[in-house]
């Protein structure tokens, strides 16, 4: 459960990742430190092994499997990034993996799945539908369904690229965090919320995957709907766990539209030569749109991944000229 993880689990799970999961770059962007009043840095996990942060919280969750465990495989739902993280952590220690993806996953995402030796299900129309299917996956395959948003050791893996901001840049005030089942902020979040807790926890959203901002704001867990989304790892429903994540560790939330998404990729992509996919691309908008306000820089806005279809991309970059 989230609320036994400690700064003391994230550190452990930063000495079990080293040589695996790399310490990716946290870069100075002067632009957005002058729409935002102060220094902000950008952590680009689009630049992990993967694309993405997701092998943090998999590789640490599956290195920590019991034998036996490990023997009968794993399952996994995914929108794409946590599924290359399964795919790859298994790869290496071993394990069979079978990964469920919503049909409308991108395909550059379920094309990396199988390469790294998964095998992929893509028959649930939406999120929500693969993780029904990978449940009852696991149920009838005595496999370990590996959730892509709790579970101790997730948490922990997540958390080491807030660990990695606050040791390369102790003076951050602030961290902005994309915000979907709540894994990636709840790791973040509880490491700072113990080891700094000065430093405020801003998370964000599009206005089409704001279930964290509805659930929070009411207290209780809102049901969305799940259209069509550029962030699409943020997209679907959040449980009880999910809550208490937000809750827990979350100071603020800022949403932003679909058009102020995709200027912010087309952007980041032109001002720094960084390909960033929806997920990893709400951060900045949020910034861009001038819809995080009353932050104490230094500012560090975690970039989760770059596992964009080049089609996409490039429509967007036509889209969103300079």
């Amino acid at each position: 459960m989230f609320k036994d993880v400690t700064a003391n689990d994230v550190v452990a799970a930063a000495r079990r990742l080293t040589g695996v999961a790399d310490r990716t770059p946290l870069v100075p962007s002067p632009a957005l430190a002058q729409i935002a009043g102060g220094e902000v840095l950008l952590k680009l996990e689009c630049a992990q092994r993967t694309g993405s942060f997701k092998l943090r919280g998999a590789y640490n969750t599956l290195a920590t499997l019991t034998d036996a465990q490990k023997a009968n495989g794993i399952v996994a739902a995914s929108a794409g990034n946590h599924g290359l993280g399964c795919a790859w952590a298994a790869r290496e220690l071993g394990i069979a993996c079978v990964v469920f993806v919503p049909s409308t996953a991108p395909l550059v995402k379920q094309r990396g799945i199988r390469e790294l030796g998964a095998t992929v299900d893509a028959s649930g129309a939406d999120y929500d539908a693969a993780h029904a299917l990978a449940i009852a996956q696991a149920q009838v395959s005595d496999a370990t369904y590996v959730s892509p948003t709790d579970g101790d050791a997730l948490y922990a893996g997540q958390g080491t690229v807030g660990l990695e901001i606050l040791e390369e840049r102790p003076d951050v005030n602030t961290i902005v965090v994309c915000v979907g089942g709540g894994g990636l902020i709840g790791g973040i979040g509880r490491y700072a919320k113990d080891t700094r807790p000065h430093v405020r926890i801003i998370g964000a959203q599009t206005d089409l995957t704001n279930a964290m901002a509805l659930s929070v704001a009411a207290r209780r867990v809102v049901e969305v709907p799940v259209p069509p989304t550029l962030a699409d790892g943020l997209a679907g429903q959040i449980d009880a766990e999910g809550l208490a994540v937000g809750l827990s560790v979350m100071d603020d939330i800022v949403l932003v539209t679909e058009e102020e998404l995709g200027a912010a990729i087309a952007w980041v992509y032109r001002e720094h030569g960084v390909v960033v996919e929806g997920a990893g691309g709400v951060g900045i908008a949020a910034i861009r749109s001038g819809k995080l306000r009353g932050v104490v820089a230094p500012v560090a806005v975690v970039v989760s991944g770059g596992n964009i279809d080049g089609d996409v991309h490039s429509q967007l970059l036509a889209r969103f000229p300079a």
